[in-house]
């Protein structure tokens, strides 16, 4: 069987929310990053001490969009992953784009409105952050304009893979009035079952 190693408080969800769109039996295992992913019997699975980390069978991988990739590739059949090179080669692409381009800034929103502490919060930093993020969205609005999703009309891999990094908007209190194609989108891709129950457990 499957085993995805992490806990739901990191990028584990992402693959976790996989794992349910693809109807998988798999096994999850809690595994803390701070703890338990520093442990000898967890760093021979992941050297870097890091998770999430999948087991599937004589294949092990580490980095939760590369396991999404992978699972997707693999297991699908119900039109998550693209089937056409070039389709492939765009939900790479955004699934890259959503971490390189939108993922440090929403985590500085994120720190400075719900992380931190109240006294340690700083609004001009979480202000800047939004900032920051004000192009990433528009060129998202931009691709999602005339679609309903990224690659069209179905929901695929590279919807998941972004829409979870930009998830973390919903919880930053992110203003999106302004793309309101990526606030529709948005609230499509979180709505579905299985990242519900990707949450719950």
């Amino acid at each position: 069987m499957i085993k995805l190693y992490g806990i739901r408080q990191s990028r584990a969800l992402r693959s976790l929310w996989a794992l349910e769109e693809l109807g998988l039996a798999y096994e999850h295992v809690p595994t803390n990053f701070t703890t338990d992913a520093k442990k000898p019997e967890y760093l021979a699975i992941n050297p870097n001490g890091r998770i999430p980390a999948l087991v599937d069978g004589d294949v092990t991988l580490f980095e939760s969009m590369a396991i999404n990739l992978y699972l997707a590739k693999k297991y699908d059949t119900k039109g998550l992953y693209p089937k056409s090179e070039a389709d492939e080669a765009r939900a790479i692409q955004w699934s890259f784009w959503g971490m390189t381009e939108t993922e440090q800034a929403l985590l500085q929103v994120l720190m400075h409105r719900v992380f931190l502490p109240e006294p340690q919060r700083d609004e001009i930093a979480a202000s800047a952050g939004e900032e920051k993020l004000a192009q990433p969205l528009r060129v998202l609005d931009g691709a999602l304009a005339g679609k309903k999703y990224l690659l069209g009309d179905g929901f695929t891999i590279a919807d998941l893979n972004v829409a979870w990094v930009l998830a973390w908007a919903l919880f930053g209190k992110l203003d999106t009035s302004k793309t309101p194609n990526v606030a529709r989108w948005l609230g499509e891709c979180c709505g579905r079952p299985a990242f519900a129950k990707a949450q719950r457990g």
